[in-house]
């Protein structure tokens, strides 16, 4: 029966390089993906492309590309990455001009568009606004991008073509796996629901990297999970029948067990009877995972329930500014002199009238995670070292850096040992959410091809 095998090269837009070149040159694979966007990347994006036409990509594509392309040519395999972010054409660009410098020749390089409706707002602004359960119009001009989770066709397109790397932009995560799988195996949701429910689960299983290799499993004295240090990144082997394996290369660190798989799948799932994606609904709610070999798990018994007929778009919009300051304190009396620090920030803010849309204070060290009600029930003691921290939310920079001043200030206007002043101001791009037709998305691709 014919399988196929994918890798993942990152699971976010900073990720590490090495576990993809591992994997590129001891796994075997005929695909590697690059999951590199989270959802504010696209805005960001999106504001560097503003600044410069020729930007708004991944800004580690050339660094990547640099490591890899040779190898992928050496190995055969195949590269599909959402690293386009909010200019998937500079991305393929870049590519194309990384190739020829490195002497890499033959690659055909694809870049699927149409995710970017920016310009087409204008006829959603009656759409309602998932997060706030406004119209859309009431954000005003503040908007700065406007992105759709595609589904996986144009990079099912572009592998139709014969394209050896296929830069998207803003698609869903699973879809830089359900693609090839459904280029290989011809799988649609009519008639493979079961095969298409297990293409999205690879694909959720495969998007993070390194968590379901133990990164964000292991916890010391509790769930242990060796060499760190060089955590390996996961690759699947699936066959036609839609059932798989996951394992990492071996010699690599890490660890691939049922729990890690589990953990994984109820990652950022809202219902696992129901996980939207669009290329299906995807029902993990019978999923097993067994654990078949060392760092080997079988995954079989997702299913789908056809596709939705709405995707989710991603509205990127100027939301705030933050100022924030931290100072530390340490030694006898640390508490105390740190929460009179608290009490002149407060009085401060009252004196010099900044108005804030909303404050926050912490203790960091003592209760910034769960703050007092829990904090004061489980501390032992007074804290030997802590560090202050002040932010607060405005609508104008002048507004936050004055906050961000007043925590400055504590050096020599403040009680007695604080140290380690740091200061800072920050804007804030929120994203919120609409949905809209499935048949008012055109994807388009196009190619470039090395050809040294």
């Amino acid at each position: 029966m014919k399988k196929i095998r994918i890798g993942s090269g990152a699971g976010y837009a900073g990720d590490r390089i090495e576990p993809a070149v591992e994997l590129i040159e001891k796994g075997n694979l005929d695909y590697i993906i690059f999951e590199c966007l989270a959802e504010r990347t696209v805005a960001a994006g999106q504001q560097d492309k503003e600044s410069d036409a020729a930007k708004g990509y991944n800004q580690l594509l050339e660094y990547r590309m640099e490591r890899i392309l040779p190898l992928v040519k050496k190995n055969h395999v195949r590269v599909i990455t959402n690293m386009g972010a909010a200019n998937p054409k500079a991305a393929a660009e870049v590519t194309l001009e990384t190739a020829g410098r490195l002497g890499v020749s033959g690659l055909k390089i694809a870049y699927v568009l149409g995710d970017d409706i920016s310009d087409c707002l204008e006829k959603y602004q009656d759409c309602t606004v998932l997060e706030k359960g406004v119209r859309l119009s009431e954000l005003g001009e503040s908007l700065i991008s406007a992105n759709v989770y595609m589904d996986a066709g144009g990079i099912i397109e572009a592998l139709e073509e014969g394209a050896d790397i296929v830069i998207t932009g803003r698609v869903s995560d699973p879809a830089l796996t359900v693609g090839p799988l459904v280029f290989e195996f011809g799988w649609n949701v009519e008639e493979h629901p079961e095969q298409m429910g297990q293409a999205v689960l690879a694909g959720h299983l495969l998007e993070c990297a390194g968590q379901v290799t133990g990164g964000y499993y292991a916890d010391p004295g509790y769930k242990e999970v060796p060499d760190l240090e060089r955590l390996g990144f996961p690759l699947i082997e699936i066959d036609e029948s839609g059932v798989f394996t996951i394992s990492k290369v071996e010699g690599s660190g890490g660890i691939v067990c049922v729990d890690t798989c589990k953990e994984q799948l109820i990652y950022e799932i809202h219902n696992p009877k129901a996980y939207m994606t669009p290329d299906a609904v995807a029902d993990f709610s019978g999923v097993i995972f067994t654990q078949v070999g060392e760092n080997l798990v079988r995954a079989e018994h997702a299913t789908s329930h056809g596709r939705p007929e709405t995707w989710k778009v991603s509205v990127g919009y100027k939301d705030c500014y933050i100022g924030e300051g931290e100072i530390s304190y340490g030694g006898s009396n640390c508490m105390a002199r740190a929460e009179l620090a608290a009490d002149i920030l407060k009085k401060r803010i009252k004196l010099t009238d900044i108005c804030l849309e909303e404050c926050r204070i912490d203790y960091i060290g003592y209760n910034s995670l769960y703050k007092d009600t829990l904090t004061r029930k489980l501390q032992a003691s007074e804290p030997l070292e802590l560090r202050l921290h002040m932010a607060g939310r405005t609508k104008d920079r002048q507004t936050a850096e004055r906050l961000a001043c007043e925590v400055e200030a504590l050096y020599t206007n403040g009680p007695a040992g604080g140290g380690g002043v740091v200061k800072r101001v920050s804007e804030v791009l929120s994203v919120c959410s609409i949905f809209i037709p499935r048949d008012e998305v055109t994807q388009k691709v196009k190619y470039l091809e090395v050809l040294l």
